[in-house]
């Protein structure tokens, strides 16, 4: 009986199959893309592998896009309309179960299922590396935390996937608020493996979330080589790059930025790569700055990708394409063609609940924001602002929707709001140009002079420290 090199069962898998599962297993955790061809390779070397095939269902599911779930449904279905499950061990049995669950839709199911495999099989890394990447989907910080660090006891610290693992808890530290221990953790990762790019961003991630964008683009600019190419992960640390030098004021880097990697005439649509060209654009939007032929282009690319209802984050993030372009009935389309889907969906798909809580109204709010009705996406903002992680992404992420709730209070005349939003932003992270910029608009607007002076003077200081990073 074939075995992974962690003693678990390999059922109907061949030695040179097993080899294949090793070597997409270390593609995996440092997201390259020869994943996908050793994992091809494996499924046609030994069909009747259910590893094989479980493998290639995650694949199908992590990218989150709904055609390729679809494709992996189908072939997932097909084998186990083939295989007796009496043949499977209780390891493969459970994945079999949580890719299921997936396919059917209910990834936080399969997140659960996950969770006890690493319980009863603390070294499987598959069960971690996409349990890890649900809770991040589903925004669950403290899981995304201590899934991995439930399991870090039980690995031996030689092993040469234990660096990953560290990268991976950094990054579930750092979402869960433990900023230092993150960067402390996730320096150690990148160590053992300079082109640990889950590392890398979880570092970048610390920095972010504390304001020190300077350090950012060092640390960023030092490890180029290492990072920017070869990997599933270079365009999103791409755009955490461009988010420092927007702190740092530099709106010319930010675009060179945008064109030359985020978004261009030879970039693919896949959907985690537009979503960071539209979350990055809607910031310049706040900000009152104007890139419409970068919208247009953008719009275009969402609109040719014909989605369904499969996962509101994208949905929120092709709604700011649609708006930022001015293609206003593109956005509501998308909405009531959500809201349809909702009344014929069973809420047990996980997605529901996502679209219904959170992608809705924060896709109205950005319709009405473009529409310069700021009290309407206030109002629909405000009663979801403390819940916004339960439709997945990371902080940094969500902040674009967090600075529209911001720039519609302050618009809006909802000056107790702004300044109560604004407190609790500029407490939580003292060093941010745009929480001191804001600080100085809603001064301004309440005719306080002194204070707007004071708060662009720190915000002046605070981005000129990034400005020196940039060079």
């Amino acid at each position: 009986m074939e075995m992974d090199r962690h003693a678990h069962v390999l059922s109907g898998t061949s030695d040179e199959a097993a080899r294949h599962y090793e070597r997409a297993l270390d593609a995996l955790l440092f997201f390259r893309a020869e994943v996908a061809d050793e994992v091809q390779a494996m499924v046609a070397d030994s069909p009747d592998s259910a590893m094989a095939h479980v493998f290639a269902a995650y694949l199908g599911l992590l990218g989150t896009e709904e055609k390729d779930a679809a494709a992996a449904r189908r072939s997932f279905s097909t084998f186990r309309a083939a295989v007796d499950p009496a043949g499977l061990s209780p390891r493969e049995t459970m994945h079999a179960a949580a890719a299921e669950s997936w396919l059917g839709g209910e990834m936080l199911r399969a997140g659960e299922i996950l969770g006890e495999i690493s319980t009863e099989f603390p070294r499987d890394a598959l069960a971690l590396a996409v349990g890890h990447q649900i809770d991040f989907f589903t925004g669950d910080a403290q899981r995304l935390r201590d899934r991995v660090g439930g399991v870090l006891t039980a690995w031996d610290g030689d092993d040469p996937h234990f660096g990953p693992l560290l990268g991976m808890y950094a990054f579930g530290l750092e979402e869960a608020g433990h900023h230092g221990h993150a960067e402390e953790i996730g320096l150690r990762a990148v160590e053992r493996h300079p082109r640990d790019v889950w590392g890398i961003h979880a570092v970048v991630h610390t920095y972010e979330m504390r304001g020190l964008f300077g350090e950012g683009i060092r640390y960023l600019d030092a490890r180029t080589e290492d990072w920017a190419d070869g990997n599933y992960l270079s365009v999103h640390n791409t755009w955490h790059y461009a988010l420092y030098a927007l702190e740092a004021g530099s709106i010319e880097r930010v675009l060179g930025v945008y064109d030359s990697t985020l978004h261009n005439e030879t970039s693919q649509p896949v959907a985690m790569e537009l979503l960071d060209a539209s979350a990055l654009l809607w910031r310049l939007l706040l900000a009152d700055i104007d890139v419409e032929s970068r919208w247009t282009v953008l719009a275009q690319a969402w609109a040719g990708r014909e989605d369904g209802a499969y996962y509101a984050f994208n949905d929120v993030h092709a709604v700011m394409a649609y708006v930022g372009a001015g293609r206003l009935s593109a956005a509501e389309r998308l909405v009531k063609d959500r809201e349809h889907w909702l009344a014929r969906t069973d809420p047990v798909v996980s997605n529901h609940a996502m679209t219904r809580e959170i992608g809705i109204p924060v896709c109205r709010a950005l319709i009405a924001y473009r529409q310069r009705r700021y009290a309407r996406a206030v109002e629909l903002l405000t009663p979801i602002r403390h819940h916004l992680n339960s439709f997945g992404g990371s902080h940094a992420q969500r902040d674009a929707i967090q600075r529209t709730l911001v720039e519609a209070a302050i618009r809006s005349g909802r000056h107790d709001l702004a300044r109560t939003l604004l407190s609790e932003r500029s407490n939580l992270r003292p060093i941010c140009p745009y929480n001191w910029r804001a600080r100085a608009r809603l001064a301004d607007r309440l005719g306080d002079t002194a204070q707007a002076e004071s708060a662009r003077t720190r915000a002046e200081e605070q981005a000129a420290m990034g400005a020196a990073a940039l060079g």
